[in-house]
């Protein structure tokens, strides 16, 4: 049967004030409650009396001294195993922190940029380092393929293209509709309603059908990825491939990313399709446009370069997705909360940084000539 420690409560000498006399083993198996029932304690105490303890261990004597410490009382009759871990705890007393000097406003605002601005730095640095293990990773695949498995690319080109036809089908239907049915009723101002034909065309395959993919695809597989990712290490799989030498990039980020890249031109390009196909829609429904005329008018309008740059943009910008959920899946070290904290980072960097390079190549194309 256990034992466990108690106290009780004796006069001392002069019969005035207590003496708080401790009983039995302290140590952390038998405690118990005893903490709590020696601090719900009220009057005077000069000293704790060990002479009744029979065993004492580090936790014990941490708090025999903690309390002491706290109330000023003198610690008696202990032994010489509990005279050793008094002196091994050493001094209790907890001294109060003293508050740190209140900074001006301006002082606090340049502090906060200097720490967002050095792990910016930082983060940079890391993302720069994973590319590099991304760009070895590929390249031994490409020097030796038996090391792509075919198998899990095969499963993220089915989850990235062919289970999300459906979400972005529609939507990007939608969006023609709206561009359709908004810009006919600006051109109508000036009597140019039947322009709404090359809006909605070179709209829809110069920019909106790839950066609406990518970001429902952001969304959708690259917090995905950055979930999936961050699992696998919290459950140290990632550690056990490491183990067995088996590359973590190699095996769970290269499939990823190859399977992004060859199904976002696919994606984008079909986005393109049911945008123009939306546009075509409501120009039947409501601007007397016939369905057919717009489809035509739109293959006469539309210059192949609109397609092309589709086309290129698609790939960097299923790099950027990918590698956004990669990398910050990870990144997870802590716990299941920094699971979801880094999934919403990895959705936020990757549509950031679409948007930010779709407006550069809006640039770099305007100025190579492909208006």
């Amino acid at each position: 049967m256990r034992e466990w420690a108690e106290f009780t409560l004796s006069e001392n000498d002069q019969g005035a004030d207590h003496v708080l006399a401790l009983k039995g083993p302290l140590c952390v198996h038998s405690l118990g409650n005893l903490d709590a029932k020696l601090h719900g304690l009220s009057g005077n105490f000069t000293r704790v009396d060990m002479s009744g303890v029979t065993d004492i261990d580090t936790t014990g004597a941490w708090l025999v001294t903690h309390y002491a410490n706290q109330r000023g009382l003198e610690i008696t009759g202990e032994n010489e195993q509990a005279r050793r871990l008094f002196a091994a705890i050493g001094n209790m007393h907890e001294h109060e922190a003293e508050p740190e000097p209140k900074l001006s406003f301006i002082t606090r605002q340049l502090d906060e940029l200097g720490d967002l601005m050095a792990n910016w730095g930082r983060g940079i640095v890391k993302v720069l380092d994973f590319l590099g293990e991304l760009i070895l990773a590929l390249g031994a695949v490409i020097r030796r393929p038996s090391k792509l498995r075919g198998t899990a690319l095969v499963f993220h080109m089915q989850y990235v293209g062919i289970n999300s036809l459906w979400i972005i089908g529609l939507m990007s239907f939608l969006i023609g509709i709206v561009i359709a049915q908004q810009g006919a009723v600006q051109l109508a101002q000036f009597g140019a309603e039947f322009y709404t034909i090359n809006l909605t065309g070179r709209l829809s395959m110069r920019e909106l059908g790839i950066l609406m993919t990518s970001i429902m695809v952001a969304g959708r597989s690259g917090s995905a990825f950055a979930a999936q990712i961050g699992t696998m290490k919290l459950t140290e799989e990632v550690d056990a491939m490491r183990t067995i030498g088996v590359s973590p990039v190699q095996a769970l980020v290269v499939p990823r990313v190859l399977a992004s890249m060859l199904m976002m031109p696919l994606l984008g390009f079909y986005s393109s399709v049911l945008a123009i196909i939306g546009g075509a829609t409501i120009g039947g429904l409501a601007l007397d446009i016939p369905f057919w005329t717009f489809l035509q008018r739109t293959q006469e309008v539309v210059p192949i370069t609109d397609v092309y740059i589709g086309l290129i943009k698609a790939p960097v910008f299923a790099l950027i997705v990918a590698l956004a959920g990669c990398y910050q899946g990870m990144q997870v070290t802590a716990n299941a909360e920094e699971v979801g904290a880094r999934t919403t980072q990895a959705v936020v960097t990757a549509i950031f940084t679409v948007i930010v390079l779709d407006a550069f190549f809006a640039i770099f194309f305007t100025k190579i000539g492909w208006a």
